[in-house]
């Protein structure tokens, strides 16, 4: 084991940098011990760094921040929620919900249960799966699982305005 403050070249170490040499350094926080280059010694080690500079700067001044708007492969759209919003309660455990559930439970007014789902529709692209639609219109609201095509119609009227008994 290394002793703090013991010097070596590059090539004695395993280092790919050869021409310069290295110290035995310990973490001013943790004070775990790494080899780094001598001439430019860091006082922490990338772990604790990590974490100091995540404190430090919210996510909104992250220069990778997207405004927490996320579309996955699949097309689907997450929101980045804050805890003092009122449809947080729907959030997963990173804080985010996805859209179309979103703009359901704001034209509702409430949130929206884990038994009820949110279907696009399709009105402006019916030959493509179009999921980041998530405009009003083109959602339904439905009671459980839907599957393809399965749409709830009142068997008296024909209407799709469903309502669950309570």
């Amino acid at each position: 084991m290394p002793q703090i403050g013991e010097k070596k070249r590059g090539w004695e170490i395993g280092k790919n940098y050869t021409r310069g040499g290295y110290i035995y350094h310990a973490c001013i926080d943790c004070g775990k011990g790494r080899w780094v280059c001598r001439y430019n010694i860091n006082q922490r080690c990338c772990s604790c760094a990590n974490r100091i500079k995540a404190l430090g700067r919210p996510q909104e001044l992250n220069p990778a921040w997207k405004g927490g708007r996320v579309i996955t492969s699949e097309g689907y759209v997450w929101i980045k929620l804050q805890p003092t919003d009122h449809f947080f309660a729907m959030a997963n455990s990173g804080h985010y919900v996805l859209e179309h559930r979103l703009v359901m439970a704001k034209h509702l007014g409430r949130t929206l249960l884990k038994t009820e789902t949110v279907h696009h529709k399709g009105l402006r692209y019916k030959d493509i799966k179009n999921r980041s639609d998530n405009l009003r219109d083109n959602l339904e609201l439905r009671v459980g699982k839907h599957g393809r095509g399965i749409t709830l119609v009142c068997a008296d009227c024909g209407s799709r305005n469903i309502i669950p008994k309570s």
